[in-house]
């Protein structure tokens, strides 16, 4: 694995997070990681090509950290990007092509179809990142939007939920338990039929 790539790929996505360009703040670098981390452990559940998804993890929102008016094409824009970057890397251009596959497909709020276990381990890392930001999520609602308490609440859990029904069957059997944890966390008792 090019642990020079990712190394460097992680202090750029940091430098980029910490502008006050990013329109999102540095808790975007924290869903980064998130989304690096579960894609890692996905890449290895599925047996997909773990460096290419870990580098498409660190690439797949770069678009809209740079330049927010980037941010409703930035699955096009940051495979763009990613292109120019990894080239810069000398990395090789079948790989650039499948991690630039993974970046156009991530987008959960979009239907896209996903040709590849790296474009869905991606994908399906994005969604379920939330769980791993919640301090984040509950800043959002309640210092951000000014929320009342059950407000906020109810907005976390429905961002929540919503992000669980975008995985992929095989994520959501995976990643049921997170999802029962979290709910816990909040204080609410789901009776979610097992995947």
């Amino acid at each position: 694995m090019r642990i020079d790539i990712l190394k460097n790929l992680q202090l750029e996505i940091y430098n980029r997070c910490q502008k006050e360009t990013n329109k999102f703040g540095i808790g975007c670098y924290y869903h980064i990681v998130a989304v690096v981390k579960n894609a890692e452990i996905l890449a290895e559940e599925y047996g997909a090509d773990k460096e290419i998804v870990m580098i498409a993890a660190w690439l797949h929102d770069i678009a809209s950290i740079t330049d927010y008016s980037l941010y409703e094409f930035h699955h096009i824009h940051g495979a763009e990007m990613a292109y120019r970057i990894l080239k810069e890397y000398g990395y090789d251009d079948k790989k650039i092509s499948v991690v630039q596959k993974c970046i156009q497909n991530h987008r959960g709020s979009i239907t896209l179809e996903r040709n590849s276990l790296e474009e869905l381990c991606v994908a399906d890392a994005d969604a379920i990142s939330h769980f791993d930001s919640l301090p984040s999520l509950l800043y959002l609602a309640y210092v951000q939007r000014g929320m009342g308490i059950e407000e906020g609440k109810e907005f976390v859990r429905d961002k929540l939920l919503r992000s669980f029904q975008k995985l992929s069957a095989r994520s959501k059997s995976h990643y049921q338990n997170k999802l029962e944890k979290v709910m816990e966390v909040l204080g609410e008792q789901l009776c979610i039929p097992p995947v």
